[in-house]
């Protein structure tokens, strides 16, 4: 098999994210007869066709699967070296791609990221804010903010501190159904969780038999859908003490019940010489601190 250029691979992710020729074209500014050329192309190489036409779109072939995960890994390593050449050796500039989850990529970064683009008008932010791990030795990111201390060997680590999560509720909704005060007490009140058992759950039932049968009566698969929930007086829900102290009207109930959710920042050691990288990674770290001293 010949050489497969980036430029065919990088169509090829855009239609198996799109699956279809014109989405992908739309996506990467080019033509739809040249993302057609592309894929052709790879599937000529290949020797095997990547994709089924269909009523539906461009369905991916066993090929085609077994390609992606190689291919997004040029994508990555295509996307880190763009980054790397982003900005001058020694400088505050370029850019540094940064993963969290949702709650602490909407609710707590943007503030310390801002303050830090105030000081370093030249750098640029990319911030996936999501509940899903990127891999950073697959250079997904440059930076990530964990709550699982991170274990591979390649990785700089430093531990930030504890967040502490708690029950809260507004207090109209507390006007409305009354205040627990025992866990026990919690079953009888509309409750704000998980669709589904997650190993967080599941810890949490090892420890707690008092709420290990708990009904969730409002379900949502995003921590960040569930804090908006408590926000809006839906019942009551686990948030970060923190975060809810902001809001002026959540309580927190059974102040002596407390989970903690410990917090690692991470990043490659290669690019512990990345003035960027390191800038950003020591901006973190301050700001999630102060943060946590906020509880």
């Amino acid at each position: 098999m010949d050489k497969m250029s980036w430029d065919l691979l990088r169509t090829f992710l855009a239609v198996m994210q799109h699956g279809s020729l014109s989405a992908a074209a739309r996506e990467l500014g080019i033509t739809q007869p040249t993302a057609g050329r592309h894929i052709a192309q790879l599937e000529e190489q290949a020797g095997l066709p990547l994709f089924l036409r269909s009523s539906g779109g461009l369905l991916p072939t066993e090929q085609a699967k077994a390609l992606l995960p190689h291919a997004r890994s040029m994508g990555f390593a295509a996307s880190a070296a763009a980054r790397t050449v982003s900005g001058q050796a020694g400088r505050v500039e370029g850019t540094v791609r940064i993963s969290a989850s949702e709650v602490v990529g909407i609710e707590i970064l943007p503030p310390i990221l801002s303050g830090l683009q105030e000081k370093y008008p030249d750098l640029e932010i990319e911030l996936s804010a999501s509940d899903a791990v990127e891999d950073l030795l697959q250079q997904e990111a440059d930076i990530a903010v964990r709550m699982a201390e991170p274990a591979q060997d390649a990785l700089l680590v430093r531990f930030v501190g504890t967040i502490a999560l708690g029950f809260h509720a507004t207090e109209a909704y507390l006007a409305r159904h009354g205040k627990p005060d025992s866990l026990a007490a919690l079953n009888d009140h509309r409750l704000i969780g998980f669709d589904r058992q997650t190993a967080f759950l599941r810890s949490m039932a090892a420890r707690l038999p008092d709420i290990a049968n708990v009904h969730f009566r409002f379900r949502a698969d995003s921590n960040l859908a569930q804090f908006a929930a408590i926000r809006a007086g839906c019942g009551i829900g686990l948030c970060q003490v923190a975060l809810a102290r902001r809001q002026a009207d959540l309580q927190r109930l059974i102040p002596d019940f407390t989970v903690p959710l410990p917090t690692w920042i991470a990043m490659h050691e290669d690019l512990k010489g990345s003035t960027r990288c390191h800038t950003v990674f020591q901006a973190l770290a301050d700001g999630l601190k102060r943060h946590i001293l906020a509880q």
